[in-house]
């Protein structure tokens, strides 16, 4: 088994462990918020982190009620623009904590008066140094050069972020995430027939809505990195926007689909990719009773709040890229041209 494997079916622990750990931490932060709410929420990341922080917009925003913003790191490094950050909360999520942008971004955040966290992998870091208030994803090392644990660790320390700040986010339903998991890993079989089936791809087409938007992003990305599949991640709504127009028999659309309030959108575009005859896989679970009808559905078997799913959806998608890479031949625990840190400017 690849170390990329070994580490996705780590992930049900890594978030038991995540949670049991930093629950008083986050509760102590909550009251450090209660005195000093933030106007704005700013979060700075890159890579897969930065797929953590789409995600992070939309709980947040969805969830508070507070703006939040993703931060272009650029600004800070090359521009080195005063930002007028004193009402602000700025979020710096790095797996390593040593992604120099993103630590400069905290750094300078700081200064002009912004009050500041970092989430990361690592408590000995730099960020976690750097930032004010440190939330810790307690995945464990991560051997594989593709995030896996750690990507779902950024999500529930961002749930855990979002309870901090007020939301309706409550403590038990997080503790559900490991059992909804392991559902997830259960699916392996299933997956790595799919994979099996998709061997020769070259391209794909990722599709996702809302709080999975950014699930669409993580999977394309990991695709990319891992099986050097050209993959494009839309939203259904900028799909439709002309995007929708360059898929053909050939190409695969994959679609991550939850019941509520983004089902509709993406039945609408199922209906209309079918003239296309694309294969649709769709990625759901036994609540939204009509996509698990649909051929190549892959079914999570517990029923699932559209609020949680972004972190039991992935993992079945993470499987299909480490089983893909394999029938591809590929070592997807060192794709070419990658390190495990990455430091810009």
């Amino acid at each position: 088994m690849s170390r990329m494997l070994e580490e996705i079916r780590q992930q049900p622990a890594a978030l038991e462990r995540t949670l049991a750990r930093e629950l008083r931490r986050i509760e102590r932060f909550k009251t450090v918020l209660e005195r000093r709410k933030p106007r704005l929420v700013v979060l700075a990341a890159r890579g897969t982190s930065d797929n953590a922080a789409q995600f992070g917009r939309y709980l947040l925003e969805i969830t508070t009620g507070i703006p939040v913003s993703l931060a272009a790191p650029s600004v800070h490094t090359l521009y080195r623009a005063r930002l007028d950050l004193r009402e602000a909360l700025v979020a710096g999520i790095s797996q390593s904590g040593e992604s120099t942008d993103i630590n400069l971004v905290v750094e300078r955040a700081r200064a002009l008066g912004a009050l500041t966290i970092g989430i990361t992998n690592e408590a000995r870091s730099s960020l976690a140094r750097l930032a004010d208030h440190v939330l810790l994803v307690r995945a464990g090392r991560e051997k594989s050069m593709a995030a896996t644990k750690t990507y779902t660790g950024q999500v529930l320390a961002l749930y855990l972020l979002a309870h901090a700040l007020g939301a309706r986010v409550r403590i038990d339903d997080l503790k559900g995430l490991p059992e909804w998991a392991e559902a997830g890993l259960a699916l392996q079989p299933q997956i790595g027939a799919l994979a099996e089936r998709c061997r020769f791809i070259e391209r794909a087409v990722v599709v996702g809505r809302g709080l999975n938007y950014a699930t669409a992003f993580e999977f394309a990305l990991k695709l990319m990195e891992t099986c050097y599949v050209v993959a494009e991640r839309f939203s259904s709504a900028d799909f439709l926007h002309g995007p929708i127009a360059m898929v053909e028999r050939a190409i695969p659309v994959f679609l991550f689909a939850p019941s509520g309030v983004t089902w509709k959108p993406m039945r609408q575009m199922l209906e209309r990719l079918r003239v296309t005859q694309a294969e649709m896989h769709v990625i759901t679970d036994r609540s939204n009773r009509a996509a698990t009808r649909l051929p190549r559905a892959v079914c999570l078997p517990s029923r699932i709040d559209e609020l949680y799913t972004p972190i039991p959806y992935i993992i079945p998608a993470q499987i299909f890229a480490a089983c893909l890479a394999a029938q591809k031949g590929l070592d997807q625990d060192r794709p070419r041209m990658l390190t495990k840190v990455t430091r810009t400017l």
